[in-house]
């Protein structure tokens, strides 16, 4: 169960519909862990991609997640990239699943949420699927006929 919830990427669910969530330890330095726990991080146009090491073994990446430098550590983080890519900690079985998963077309794997839990910064994945402007009106247009029912039963 979260402690704290850092950042949240609410375009996620606007734009994609989710098929599955997995959480994953992320890999960060000292800085940007202080700086994370601070909130400063951002997961808007942020994904994760399959990579292998040197040693041929897979692992996920995380591309385009903005964590941004941490004020305090002053010229420890000189050439700091806020962008730079991060490697995600997931266990081999959890891994091997989403290589099957991610090999269909069209499902992307998106970071939803990231949180504290005791001192550790975990981050929330989904599995999603991109939708389509009419879906994405379909969903305005339930959104609002709720709001007006909910209004009238409440008068």
């Amino acid at each position: 169960m979260p402690e704290k919830i850092l950042a949240t990427n609410k375009q996620a669910g606007f734009n994609y519909e989710i098929i599955d969530k997995f959480e994953a330890g992320i890999k960060l330095t000292g800085p940007e862990a202080k700086a994370a726990k601070l909130g400063q991080i951002n997961l808007k146009g942020g994904y994760a991609t399959l990579d292998y090491d040197n040693k041929q073994r897979p692992r996920l990446i995380l591309k385009n997640c903005r964590i941004n430098k941490y004020a305090k550590s002053g010229y420890a983080q000189d050439k700091y990239d806020p962008l730079r890519d991060r490697e995600l900690l997931l266990s081999k079985r959890e891994i091997s699943s989403l290589i099957g998963k991610m090999n269909t077309r069209g499902l992307t794997l998106v970071p939803f949420s990231v949180y504290t839990i005791r001192r550790l910064v975990k981050i929330e994945l989904v599995l999603v699927k991109g939708k389509t402007k009419a879906d994405k009106r379909e969903q305005i247009k339930n959104r609002d006929i709720d709001r007006r029912i909910r209004q009238k039963l409440s008068y």
